[in-house]
């Protein structure tokens, strides 16, 4: 028989994975740095030199205003694509008809370039924060519903009859047998969406925006700045990278805690 694995065990797993984690990391870091003296090129910088600029820019609270502004472009454009995208998947997959009928819109739409969205809304909207949170929020709708269309089909029966047998009423029914089930669902496009929302952000502020990473990235590719270019792609990691760990990863475990 297969035993259980004691807690200590573990906890000594989960050390390793962060031992390993370190070391990869160090890896890279070395070799960027063996890359950047054979090339002894002002466009392949080394690490400290990036992370020189780093601190510059922290200092002189560039960096900080900068990621803020994206990081507040993030949050209204990925609050507005879930709950659209969620209400239109929830409501493909509980009506045939309307999944039918729209399909062909979602292909569209999932097939439809970000590049030309983001196009169109300044065009129309002009060069305001509405165009650049609309560009955003157009691009992850159709993910959104897409993935919540799947969770909305794979509702069991089973449960849906025994909450009606027990007479739950619509409210406990929607709290304790449909929500459960669809947080996963959720969770899932709320983590895959906050990546491509990170990146399709970089890219409106690069074209229309006069502040945020991305329109700092751009001032630097005009400037042929590799090493703020590396100092800013960085420290966006950096934070994604936190939020990823201290709020997206719990949240998604969370979710999935029902499940046996």
């Amino acid at each position: 028989m297969l035993k259980a694995v004691s807690a200590p065990t573990q906890q000594r797993f989960k050390l390793g994975r962060v031992g390993w984690s370190l070391i990869s990391l160090l890896a890279l870091v070395a070799l960027w740095e063996i890359a950047a003296l054979i090339a002894r090129s002002r466009y392949l910088p080394g690490p400290w030199a990036v992370v020189e600029v780093m601190i510059r820019e922290a200092e002189a609270g560039e960096l900080w205003t900068n990621i803020a502004a994206t990081l507040i472009r993030v949050a209204f454009s990925f609050v507005i694509a879930m709950f659209i995208g969620s209400a239109i998947g929830l409501a493909l997959g509980k009506f045939k008809g309307a999944d039918l009928f729209f399909d062909s819109w979602l292909i569209f739409f999932l097939n439809l370039p970000a590049l030309v969205i983001i196009v169109l809304c300044y065009i129309w909207f002009g060069l305001t924060e509405v165009a650049a949170i609309t560009a955003v929020a157009v691009n992850k709708i159709p993910n959104v519903a897409v993935t919540m269309r799947e969770g909305a089909r794979n509702l069991s029966k089973d449960l849906e009859e025994m909450a009606c047998v027990y007479r739950f009423g619509r409210w406990k029914t929607l709290r304790h047998v449909t929500l459960p089930q669809l947080a996963p669902f959720f969770a899932a496009s709320a983590r895959s969406g906050l990546a491509l929302v990170w990146k399709i952000v970089l890219v409106v502020e690069a074209f229309g925006r006069s502040n945020g990473v991305g329109h700092q990235l751009n001032i630097a590719f005009q400037l042929f700045d590799v090493p703020m270019i590396l100092a800013y792609a960085l420290a966006f990691v950096i934070v994604v990278q936190i939020i990823e760990m201290a709020i997206v990863q719990p949240l998604l475990a969370r979710a999935n805690i029902w499940r046996r």
